[in-house]
């Protein structure tokens, strides 16, 4: 397939890179400074553009297979790049008349799932929305953006993040968030993302990822 990849020298987007290209995929990697991305092959094409920007991007999304975006704020100060992002690629994805798009976002996002523990439910969970409360404000409306938007979408909401390695081995719940699970590795998170592209139960819907 040719992919596209947004944020791509972030986490679990320079994951979506190496990983898709192992996997034999056509990669156009669009970043805002290069020298950043460490990983060179003759299937990668790299692009510089500003993400919130629709015309620069559209050359980079043009005529691919799917838009996989790693695309989100790395704290506070940042909260807004997630939303204005996903709006200009789905703008540029329309011209372009290219379909299927898979984000991540987070799972305090989701209703706290049957069976999670009291600890989860009454405490953490709440004071985490509460603290990160702009960022996921953000990530809602990137959410809300994709939901009115004409795409075959798929938002991952995987937990706390952890630079561990791959083991293609975790829980997912289409709809829902994984009960009980409290990680999940960037790498991971970009190899379900990946093997999503394809699945048609996750269109147009959030995933919960976790171990």
């Amino acid at each position: 397939m040719e992919l596209t990849v947004l944020g791509a020298t972030g986490g679990i987007g320079g994951q979506i890179v190496r990983q898709a290209l192992e996997a034999g995929h056509t990669v156009t990697a669009v970043v805002r400074d290069p020298s950043r991305l460490q990983v060179e092959h003759p299937a990668l094409q790299v692009v510089t553009a500003d993400v919130t920007d629709a015309e620069a991007l559209a050359p980079a999304v043009a005529g691919r297979d799917a838009v996989l975006s790693g695309l989100g704020p790395r704290g506070r100060k940042l909260a807004g790049v997630a939303t204005a992002g996903t709006r200009a690629v789905l703008k540029a994805m329309d011209a372009g008349e290219v379909r299927r798009l898979l984000v991540v976002s987070a799972a305090p996002l989701g209703e706290i799932p049957e069976g999670e523990n009291l600890l989860m439910r009454a405490v953490a969970t709440p004071m985490i929305r509460v603290l990160l409360r702009d960022v996921y404000a953000d990530l809602a409306g990137m959410e809300e953006s994709m939901r009115r938007s004409a795409t075959e979408w798929t938002s991952v909401r995987p937990p706390r993040l952890t630079d561990k390695p791959l083991t293609g081995e975790y829980r997912r719940a289409v709809g829902g968030i994984v009960p009980r699970g409290w990680s999940i590795s960037r790498a991971d998170v970009a190899h379900a993302m990946l093997a999503m592209i394809d699945d048609p139960a996750t269109l147009k819907q959030t995933v919960g990822l976790a171990y």
